[in-house]
């Protein structure tokens, strides 16, 4: 949901390095892309382009039913040890856009990757809330309905639009066990510029698909998602069949919901600024920094790393590079099992039984 969808197209022989590295489905090589408008795909390019299950990333998947209510949020685990890397997506995405990261992170920590809500396989009464204080509210229900009363430590990792939520979670400084804040590729400055020009971007993508292996090469190929294999496990979870057109439309109704988009970035860069945690920033380019950061980098207030050669979706297009900025952010604040000390938050008294 974001300008940077729009980059460059990524180049043939990345892809089948991508393709060989794929060890959890054995297939031919993938020829050249061979189809053209209304010629059905080669077979080739079906099993390129053909889906991926998010088993072999994730150890597990759970629906977590909120009390009182009719919502249920899908969540993907991974993991058994460690602290809870617990990811939001971005606008139109699912929690399958964390799947290959998963893969890695988990060998060091837990991983929680939530569906938010009106997106992925998450169901809620109202699926066009996605006002930032109902997605906040969303993620604290869900943290309370997994863990009850002392969760684990947490670290709260956020892209896009999940990035402002993870931002704004942090800052209302009421997730105890909070002992870190990662923000991907989202920032107040820019994401407030590009407001005007989404609704043109939404309008402007390809809104039926007569297959999914053709939503995912229309992905591929648009230049959304740089990494083929990342994009078979995640587009399927954010399509959905339509009987009545008989064929896939995007599951997330992120054009009706224009309301709320203000609201997710404004003040974004002073609240993240002024969480209590242990902050990194990972961005896709230099040129995305506004001027409270940027004087807050220079203090030393958080961590910012620049992610070469990535576009919008830097988890799925590096997901090795992006796993090991995480589990390096873990080492270096310290961050274990049983949570930090961070001034100035309290914590409740943890029994040892």
């Amino acid at each position: 949901m974001d300008s940077t969808n729009l980059s460059s197209l990524p180049e043939e022989s990345l892809e089948q390095e991508q393709e060989e590295q794929q060890d959890c489905q054995k297939k031919p090589l993938p020829s050249a892309f061979a189809s053209v408008p209304h010629r059905p795909p080669t077979q080739s390019s079906l099993q390129k382009y053909s889906p991926l299950d998010w088993s072999c990333y994730f150890d597990e998947e759970q629906d977590v039913s909120i009390p009182d209510s009719n919502d249920v949020f899908h969540v993907y685990m991974a993991g058994t040890e460690g602290p809870v890397v617990f990811c939001l997506h971005g606008g139109g995405n699912s929690g399958l856009s964390f799947a290959l990261s998963a893969s890695n992170i988990k060998e060091k920590a837990r991983v929680v990757a939530m569906d938010m809500r009106g997106h992925g396989k998450s169901s809620t009464e109202n699926d066009l809330d996605l006002s930032i204080e109902t997605m906040c509210n969303d993620v604290f229900a869900v943290v309370k309905a997994m863990y009850g009363d002392s969760p684990p430590a947490i670290v709260l990792v956020g892209h896009s639009m999940g990035g402002s939520v993870a931002v704004h979670v942090a800052a209302k400084k009421t997730l105890r066990s909070l002992a870190g804040l990662v923000v991907v590729d989202v920032v107040e400055g820019t994401a407030m510029a590009s407001l005007i020009h989404m609704q043109k971007i939404l309008s402007s993508r390809m809104q039926h698909f007569s297959s999914i292996e053709k939503a995912i090469e229309w992905n591929v190929k648009g230049g959304s998602l740089r990494n083929v294999d990342s994009a078979r496990i995640s587009i399927p979870s954010t399509l959905k069949f339509d009987e009545s057109k008989n064929c896939y439309v995007y599951r997330s109704r992120l054009e009706e919901t224009d309301q709320y988009w203000k609201g997710w970035y404004e003040g974004l860069s002073e609240k993240f600024l002024s969480s209590p945690v242990p902050k990194l920033l990972l961005l896709a380019g230099t040129d995305r920094l506004d001027r409270s950061l940027t004087i807050g980098q220079m203090q030393g207030k958080f961590q910012m790393v620049v992610v070469r050669h990535t576009g919008h979706a830097i988890q799925e297009d590096v997901p090795d590079e992006f796993s090991t900025l995480i589990l390096n952010f873990i080492s270096r604040n310290r961050i274990g099992p049983h949570g930090v000390e961070i001034p100035g938050l309290r914590r409740p008294l943890q029994s040892h039984s």
